[in-house]
């Protein structure tokens, strides 16, 4: 039955995205089905927001669809079955797609296309090479992120285990369970990253692989002999980027008949030199750094390297600088068993989460937002931020500030904390929310944990609505959203335009 539901599901999502044949590319990551499109065009965006099992869309790189996780990781292989049925089984291009919706006016379809353009033209605005080379990292260790998950919660398993006396036959065994995909991490972040790069992904494993090879402890490099692990994530990101250039320059150079021979050879040979008596050493200083920081930052910044935190984080992820964030967390993570600060970075959720409350109950005639608040809610209350953000607080603008004056005073509390003596973090990236608590690790305790990062989120969600239910309106902005239209009659252009200042 849950087979047929997930399939369910992409087929009512594929003819609204234009077809088999407008998609380019399918890929999914924690929450989002990610589409690449030949045409933004024959997408129905407000057909796809009214299905019940999608909680919002996203325009960026890829069109994004907002499904949740576990829904996500299901309905893409139905996805891409139904795809390939339909390519098969009609070749020939598809036909133009239905009508958006009955009540959509010409107006409202051409003002939807110059809003369609608009974001084309921000997205193009935005796509800055850097911020292009972050989504690019970002791809790296996003698939990674299952794993990290799955493993995290094991080890907070066995600790609770190993603290309680219980099961001692068991603990060795969750030990390896937890630990095993760490020791190899780098490996995993090599092959990701010649695959992301445009090398032999199986290449820039191979040379990722030196890093946590026992056998580097009998190597000296700059005065002294090296760790295996040294480096870690950033290392074999170094080392695989390394592969790639030298891989390609001999694809350029290397006569054909010896490709199979030498520029293997050469790749491995090249890079995994540079990597032994420089990168190694390179990048395990750099790591150093980083832990060393990040616990200098909150041990003496506390509480307002918090509110920084907290309150910058929404933004950051509206301007794709959030995916600058992932290397460090793993690199902390690889280092001290937990990051400290994504507790401290999912305060924003809570602030969020606080702010659209305050705008169900600011505006109790406005039945259409209060069912979009009710139906995302849950998932704001599990760390899944998107259809509140784009579908509540980000359009209404205001309100978008006054989450992330929660997200501050959240992260504020945390950072406090953290300078008082109750240092913790999280043993996985990726959730958020209440689904952060069974990845909670830290010095002082599982119940200390628990309950300052359940403070946490508390502060977040009052400051959040407090803030968004006194600030968050203009009264001409009340007066504007405060309606209950007929939902039964037609929206007509006059008032999809009228809408739009309100909303800006």
């Amino acid at each position: 039955m849950s087979t047929d539901k997930n399939r369910a599901t992409a087929a009512a999502i594929l003819p609204l995205v234009g077809g088999p044949d407008n998609i380019s590319s399918i890929a999914h990551c924690m929450t989002r089905l990610r589409i690449g499109l030949h045409d933004r065009s024959l997408v129905q965006d407000e057909a796809l927001r009214a299905l019940p099992a999608v909680m919002g869309v996203v325009e960026d790189d890829t069109y994004q669809i907002v499904l949740g996780p576990g829904t996500v990781a299901r309905v893409t292989p139905e996805f891409e079955a139904l795809v390939e049925e339909a390519r098969a089984a009609a070749p020939a291009p598809a036909a133009a797609p239905p009508a958006a919706a009955a009540h959509a006016s010409l107006t409202a379809d051409g003002l939807a296309a110059q809003g369609a353009a608009l974001k084309q033209a921000q997205k193009a605005k935005n796509a800055t090479p850097f911020k292009l080379f972050l989504r690019r990292i970002a791809n790296i260790f996003v698939p990674l992120i299952p794993a990290l998950i799955g493993c995290g919660i094991i080890a907070g398993l066995n600790g609770v285990l190993m603290n309680m006396g219980w099961l001692p036959a068991i603990v060795p065994a969750l030990a390896a369970m937890a630990s095993g995909f760490m020791s190899l991490i780098a490996v995993f972040v090599g092959y990701n990253t010649a695959k992301e790069f445009g090398g032999t992904a199986i290449l820039g494993g191979a040379v990722a692989a030196i890093i946590v090879f026992p056998g580097v402890a009998k190597i000296d490099a700059f005065g002294q002999p090296l760790s295996p692990g040294q480096g870690g994530v950033l290392g074999a990101l170094a080392a695989a980027l390394l592969a790639v250039q030298v891989e390609k320059w001999c694809r350029k150079w290397v006569p054909e008949a010896l490709d199979v021979l030498v520029t293997p050879t050469l790749t491995v040979l090249i890079s995994g030199l540079v990597t032994l008596f420089g990168l190694m050493f390179l990048a395990g200083e750099a790591s150093a750094a980083i832990g060393t920081f990040a616990n200098w930052l909150l041990a003496t910044g506390g509480a307002f390297a918090g509110l920084v935190l907290g309150g910058l984080f929404l933004p950051l992820v509206m301007l794709g600088l959030h995916q600058a964030l992932i290397p460090i967390h793993t690199t902390l993570i690889e280092q001290s068993g937990y990051t400290v600060l994504l507790p401290i970075l999912a305060m924003a959720g809570a602030g969020q989460v606080g702010a659209a409350i305050a705008v169900y109950y600011r505006l109790p005639r406005n039945g259409s937002l209060r069912t979009t608040i009710k139906s995302a809610l849950p998932a704001g209350f599990l760390g899944v931020g998107e259809p509140l953000i784009y579908g509540v607080s980000l359009p209404l603008g205001r309100p978008f500030v006054t989450a992330c004056i929660g997200g501050a005073a959240g992260g504020a509390f945390i950072g406090l904390c953290n300078q008082l003596g109750t240092a913790f973090g999280s043993t996985a990236i990726g959730p958020s929310g209440w689904a952060l608590f069974p990845l909670l690790d830290g010095k002082s305790g599982m119940g200390t944990t628990i309950a300052v990062y359940a403070g946490g989120l508390a502060v977040g969600y009052l400051v959040g609505f407090a803030a968004t239910y006194f600030f968050g309106f203009t009264r001409q902005m009340l007066a504007d959203l405060n309606t209950d239209p007929d939902p039964a009659a037609p929206a007509s252009p006059t008032s999809e335009a009228d809408k739009e200042p309100a909303l800006a």
